[in-house]
């Protein structure tokens, strides 16, 4: 990943406030950056480049991880991927017509493993993915929703900034 440090300001209606990020993690623990890149390719291994760039997007807006956010779209945007399923995406169940049943069926999935505190992953919801996906596939999508959720839990808890990632 590409990366460059940022001072960040964000506007309140009250101050201003400037925000860089806590601690750059891939440099302070190269090991762990070095095991998540691997398990992102594993994971990634086999599935469709678009899904594998809208399941990364949709669970960064759910946890609310701007830099993945913005890393994620940008190499959407890279991949060919268009401003409308991108733009549509926080309302994919109301967008008929602009995401297949397979990924409206993976976009089921990563948001009921992305938000387990609604809940359990709904039997409905697992068995709707697993009639879109063969098995081998379905756990390369689980994998990988397991790994962008992980990648987001990183970027806020060290507060990586929106804009500090670079296409390549």
């Amino acid at each position: 990943m590409g990366y460059r440090k940022p001072s960040v300001v964000v506007m309140t209606n009250e101050t201003t406030h400037h925000h860089s990020p806590r601690m750059f993690l891939h440099q302070l623990a190269p090991e762990v950056q070095k095991a998540m890149l691997a398990l992102t390719k594993a994971a990634t291994k086999g599935l469709e480049p678009s899904l594998v760039e809208l399941v990364q997007m949709r669970a960064s807006q759910l946890n609310h991880c701007a830099f993945c956010l913005d890393m994620h779209t940008k190499d959407a945007r890279k991949a060919g991927e268009t401003e409308e399923r991108i733009f549509l995406l926080p309302a994919w169940e109301e967008a008929h017509g602009f995401y297949t049943e397979k990924e409206r069926a993976a976009l089921a999935l990563t948001e009921a493993v992305t938000v387990l505190t609604d809940g359990f992953v709904p039997d409905e919801v697992y068995e709707r993915a697993a009639r879109h996906f063969p098995e081998q596939e379905l756990a390369h999508l689980i994998s990988l929703i397991i790994t962008i959720n992980s990648w987001n839990r990183i970027a806020v808890t060290t507060r990586l900034a929106p804009g500090a990632y670079e296409v390549h």
